[in-house]
């Protein structure tokens, strides 16, 4: 029996001396100059890091609200882009909030919605955004989506990265897809 305590016991011990030595770097992060202060707040994230995901149940299943801005994309000035940076859209047959892009119609497939997570009610107001034209509505199943100016609001699949707009004037899905200045008035023509 004795020889299965062996490794036990060296473990048990290892384990010790790396306490030890987690409590000794710490100390020694928390000693030193105020130069070292974004180590030793490195060290708290990471215990605040590991303190959040034991407690994942409840950070993760509250998502965070988007936010939109406005961001430069050539050849259309200043426009509404998520929080990705990605141009967003709106589709002319939808003015006043009315949703005809579903998953129903396959539309989301190619123009993905901005849809709020569950128990969010409004999406954060970023930079260039007029907060009065910042709204919602719901569709047909009680999903909440950001509207802006009165239109729900879309992403292009086509778009790979933040500034392209290549979505811009495509006729489909019962209307015309067109980026969205802070005014909230669809951007037509190229500047």
């Amino acid at each position: 029996m004795n020889s299965n305590h062996g490794p036990a016991r060296t473990w048990r011990r290892g384990l010790a001396g790396g306490g030890a030595l987690a409590a000794a770097a710490l100390a020694l992060a928390a000693c030193g100059s105020s130069g070292s202060t974004g180590a030793a707040s490195g060290s708290n994230s990471s215990a605040s890091s590991s303190t959040s995901s034991s407690s994942g149940s409840t950070a993760s299943s509250q998502a965070a609200a988007p936010t939109i801005s406005t961001a430069t994309v050539a050849g259309f000035g200043s426009v509404l882009v998520n929080g990705d940076g990605r141009t967003l859209y709106l589709l002319t047959s939808e003015k006043g909030g009315k949703i005809t892009c579903t998953d129903d119609n396959g539309c989301t497939k190619i123009w993905p919605d901005t849809e709020l997570p569950s128990g969010v009610t409004t999406a954060k107001t970023g930079a260039g955004i007029q907060a009065s034209l910042l709204g919602t509505v719901k569709d047909s199943k009680g999903s909440l989506y950001v509207t802006y100016g009165g239109y729900p609001l879309y992403t292009f699949a086509g778009d790979s990265a933040p500034g392209q707009a290549k979505g811009e004037g495509i006729t489909s899905f019962g209307g015309t897809w067109y980026v969205i200045n802070a005014s909230g008035q669809p951007v037509t023509s190229k500047s």
